[in-house]
């Protein structure tokens, strides 16, 4: 499965300049990313059960923590996360948990409309750390 993992990241890392974005909160970091899902591989995107449309985007989301030897490792989080549209609708992302090997990260897909902004607000729970709130915003492109 971390064939499938380099795979997903390989196969979107080349087509955005912003592959992935980082928030810092204390010693955890959360790495998140919004792209439409005709930009995966095919093998990906069936691979994880994800349809491929230019009206569909995939929101991925990785929480690390840094330890006391400074590395950092992926820890588990409660995540939940909603999108606002242009129109000022919101809508749920639900995210579900892949765990690959010692990775975990968190996938949702959500329905869109481009050219259009969304801008997504999540909170992330972890075990010994208070909740935290991230904002950003996407521009998705025809």
């Amino acid at each position: 499965m971390k064939a499938l993992l380099l795979a997903l990241m390989l196969g979107i890392a080349p087509l955005f300049a912003h592959a992935e974005i980082v928030q810092r909160f204390g010693p955890l970091e959360v790495h998140y990313n919004a792209i439409p899902t005709d930009e995966l591989l095919p093998d990906v995107a069936r691979a994880y059960k994800i349809e491929r449309s230019k009206t569909r985007g995939l929101l991925t989301l990785s929480v690390l923590k840094r330890g006391a030897d400074g590395r950092l490792s992926p820890v588990p989080a409660k995540i939940a996360v909603y999108a606002t549209y242009p129109s000022l609708q919101l809508a749920t992302i639900d995210m579900r948990e892949v765990r690959e090997g010692t990775a975990v990260y968190y996938l949702g897909e959500f329905r869109m409309a481009p050219p259009a902004t969304l801008k997504f607000n999540a909170t992330v729970e972890t075990a010994g750390e208070p909740r935290r709130d991230l904002s950003f915003e996407q521009t998705f492109y025809k």
